[in-house]
């Protein structure tokens, strides 16, 4: 998505919108923007994620984690391409390009009835299928490379060679986490102090955690129902203030300090 951005002539912003964190009660809030005095506690003018884009790209991530009612939002929006801020008068003009992405299997959840057939109409004008990297291992010595190039940079470290047998070993896992799983090694054995020179020996023992990759799905779906039974106790304003935290947290990317000054509360 932002690389498509990125080579685009489009000038705005790149708004990315994570839609697993969105909820009911703060939505227009969040994509449209409130005028002062809209509500209560709404001390100043906030520009929704949709006006910050302007002319640029919002990016809808894990769109089919919308619920009902937030897919109808997103139906009028993107339908009419106008929305006005909460408690204002004017009519705004949303002229930003729409990106969204998911990892599901969006017609299977159409037929469920999960997820609104008109929606996935409006977004679905060019759609592009990233493969699993399981299904490109032939990428792996170029991601590899790349990844640690980013890396060695990023950590001010040693560059290390990397030899056959380590991306042999690599084809061997069918990476169920994707780029970012073997991104995500890749780093852990820079931060263990990894040798000058990456061989099969470096990864150890059991780093491919079998037991886990083979149960993968059957652990989200466990989850997954944990998380359902466990919603439903928590009274509705707490569930409002954690997904505004959560919200303003990965806003902040997890800085205590700003998430507490963008939300006007203590950091404690």
């Amino acid at each position: 998505a932002r690389t498509i951005h990125e080579v685009s002539n489009r000038k705005g912003a790149f708004v990315h919108i994570d839609c697993a964190a969105l909820n009911v009660s703060i939505i227009e809030s969040e994509l449209f923007g409130h005028e002062k005095g809209a509500f209560t506690g709404a001390t100043s003018r906030r520009i929704g994620r949709f006006e910050q884009a302007r002319d640029g790209t919002v990016f809808l991530d894990e769109i089919a984690e919308l619920g009902p009612p937030l897919q109808a939002k997103f139906l009028r929006i993107l339908q009419d391409r106008l929305f006005e801020r909460i408690g204002g008068t004017q009519t705004l003009h949303m002229n930003a390009r729409v990106l969204a992405a998911t990892n599901r299997d969006i017609r299977r959840e159409i037929s469920l009835g999960r997820f609104r057939p008109d929606l996935y109409y409006r977004l679905s004008v060019l759609e592009l299928e990233v493969p699993p990297l399981r299904a490109r291992l032939d990428d792996l010595p170029l991601l590899v490379q790349a990844g640690l190039e980013d890396l060695s940079a990023r950590l001010d470290g040693p560059m290390p060679h990397v030899t056959e047998d380590f991306v042999e070993e690599l084809r061997r896992h069918d990476w169920p986490g994707n780029v970012r799983e073997l991104m995500n090694m890749l780093e852990r054995l820079l931060v263990r102090g990894a040798a000058r020179v990456l061989g099969e020996a470096a990864l150890g023992p059991g780093w491919r955690a079998e037991s886990i990759r083979e149960n993968a799905e059957e652990l989200e779906e466990v989850e997954e129902e944990r998380a359902f039974r466990r919603e439903p106790l928590l009274p509705e304003e707490e569930r409002e203030d954690r997904a505004r935290l959560a919200e303003a947290l990965r806003a902040t990317a997890g800085n205590v300090s700003r998430t507490a000054r963008r939300l006007g509360i203590t950091r404690s």
